[in-house]
């Protein structure tokens, strides 16, 4: 573990970019992963179009128990589970820490927490008068947003900016964070079991 190319099954709840991004990455030959499963919380935008890209994706509304998620993870000889706006909080099953990602359109600890996803994040990050915003891949622990932070990536706020401009410039920045940080936990992963 992790196996010769990290399998990665991935958590959405929305439109499935964050997802299909990653397998950009891997088809660029970026990241050396496979997208084995794309779990879904709900039917949403995201599970057609991870389809359309050949993904297996089961929707799985509802909360997980650790036990559940761990034999999901199991079954697909997951090295790596990868939340890619999934908004429901899971709990980390034993023998998963420092195994489950997720990505943050904000550079926490700032704007982060229950309730604040989407666009809702970059109107607070507006509201709040910042004039830097960005990303935050981080590792999950039992709350939202609080785990130790992997990578950031930041980008202006411009004067003029709407929480949908902003977005789109956070979302450039989320395109390079997470696949960085998945590379740097596989490694770090390999290198504890060649240890």
């Amino acid at each position: 573990m992790p196996t010769p190319t990290a399998r990665l099954v991935c958590m959405i709840s929305g439109g499935g970019r964050t997802v299909l991004n990653l397998q950009d990455s891997v088809d660029r030959g970026d990241l050396d992963a496979v997208i084995p499963l794309v779990i879904a919380s709900r039917d949403c935008a995201g599970v057609e179009r991870c389809r359309a890209r050949g993904l297996n994706v089961q929707v799985l509304p509802g909360d997980f128990s650790a036990a559940k998620l761990a034999a999901i993870l199991t079954e697909h000889n997951a090295d790596l589970a990868c939340l890619a706006g999934y908004l429901r909080l899971i709990p980390v099953p034993t023998g998963w820490e420092g195994r489950i990602l997720n990505i943050h359109p904000a550079l926490l600890p700032k704007f982060g927490g229950p309730g604040m996803f989407g666009e809702r994040v970059h109107q607070a990050v507006l509201d709040a008068g910042e004039t830097e915003s960005g990303c935050t891949v981080h590792l999950c622990d039992d709350k939202y947003d609080t785990g130790p932070i992997i990578t950031q990536r930041r980008c202006p706020v411009k004067p003029d900016d709407t929480a949908e401009t902003l977005a789109a410039r956070v979302f450039e920045q989320e395109c390079i964070a997470y696949p960085e940080a998945i590379r740097s936990v596989i490694d770090r992963l390999r290198s504890e079991t060649d240890a």
